[in-house]
C-alpha cells in the first residue's frame, strides 16, 4: 500500500501558516527572554541567548516601582467598565433587534461615534473633566471608557440577539413573563456566548487603551499602559523592565481568552450568518 504524498497546495499552505504563527510569536519569544536576562544583557544586540536567566528585571517592576498598583488600577476600571457596558448594552441591543427601537438613524449613529479618531476627542474630553475637577481618577476612565466601548458592545450583541429564535421569548411571553423578566430568564441564558465575547472585547479595549490614560491620570489612577510607557525615560529605555511589564501585563488577557475562549468563536461569528 503506498502512501499518496501531501499536494503542492497543502504544503504551501502549511508554509504560510508557519511563517505566519512564527512572525507573531518570534517578537513574544523576545520580549519574554528580554525580562528573563540581566539589564546589561537585555540591552545587546544581537541578543545573547545563551545568557543566564535573571529576575532582575521583574524585581524593579514590582519592588522598586509601584506596579501593583498601576495593574489593580487596570483591573478594577477595565472590569466596571465592562459590566456597565454590559448592562447597559444587553438591553439596548435587545430593543434595536427585536423591536428595532430608534431605527435604522440609531444605528447609524451608534456608528457614527466611531468615526472620529480618539486623539480627536482628547482635548474636549480632558477640557470638560478638568471643569468638572475629575482629573485623576478611576471614576472619570471608567465613564469615558464605557462610553467608547458602548457602541461596540450594542452591535456585537444586536447581531447575536437577531439570530436567535424569537418563538422561545413568545413562550415566555405567554407563560406569564414580562418581557423584562423574559430577557433575564429566557434571552440572556441564550446569548451568553455573545455576551461573553462582547464582554472579553469590551474588557481588552479598556485593558489596552492607553491616550485617554494618559491624558487623563497623574500618579493616582495611572493604568498599565501608561506606567510601561513611562519606562522610556531621559537617560534610556529600560529594556529589562519594559519587557518584564508587558509580559506581566499580558497574563490577565492571556489567562481571560484561554478561560472564555469556547465562547469566543460562537459569540463573534454567531450573527454573522443566517
Amino acid at each position: 500500500m503506498t502512501r499518496r504524498l501531501p499536494s503542492l497546495g497543502r504544503i504551501a499552505a502549511h508554509l504560510i501558516l508557519f511563517s505566519t504563527a512564527l512572525s507573531i510569536l518570534a517578537p513574544l519569544a523576545w520580549v519574554v527572554r528580554t525580562s528573563l536576562v540581566s539589564k546589561k544583557v537585555a540591552y545587546l544586540i544581537p541578543p545573547d541567548w545563551s545568557a543566564p536567566l535573571s529576575l532582575s528585571s521583574y524585581y524593579v517592576i514590582l519592588y522598586d516601582q509601584p506596579f501593583i498598583k498601576y495593574l489593580w488600577n487596570s483591573l478594577s476600571i477595565g472590569a466596571v467598565a465592562t459590566t456597565l457596558s454590559l448592562i447597559v448594552g444587553v438591553p439596548a441591543a435587545f430593543a434595536m433587534s427585536r423591536f428595532n427601537t430608534g431605527g435604522s438613524l440609531l444605528r447609524i449613529g451608534i456608528l457614527g461615534a466611531q468615526i472620529l479618531p480618539a486623539v480627536a476627542l482628547a482635548i474636549p474630553v480632558f477640557t470638560v473633566v478638568r471643569m468638572l475637577h475629575l482629573f485623576d481618577t478611576p471614576f472619570t476612565l471608567m465613564i469615558v471608557y464605557v462610553s467608547f466601548n458602548l457602541p461596540y458592545v450594542i452591535w456585537i450583541l444586536a447581531g447575536f440577539f437577531a439570530g436567535l429564535p424569537p418563538e422561545v421569548e413568545e413562550a415566555a411571553l405567554i407563560d406569564g413573563c414580562s418581557p423584562a423578566k423574559a430577557l433575564i430568564l429566557v434571552v440572556i441564558p441564550m446569548a451568553q456566548s455573545g455576551i461573553v465575547a462582547a464582554g472579553v472585547f469590551s474588557f481588552v479595549l479598556a485593558w489596552n487603551e492607553f491616550l485617554f490614560a494618559l491624558v487623563l491620570t497623574g500618579l493616582q489612577a495611572r493604568t498599565l499602559p501608561v506606567a510601561v510607557a513611562g519606562l522610556i525615560t531621559q537617560a534610556g529605555t529600560q529594556v529589562g523592565p519594559m519587557a518584564a511589564a508587558t509580559v506581566l501585563m499580558s497574563l490577565p488577557v492571556v489567562a481571560l481568552t484561554f478561560i472564555s475562549q469556547r465562547y469566543l468563536v460562537t459569540g463573534l461569528t454567531f450573527g454573522s450568518i443566517k
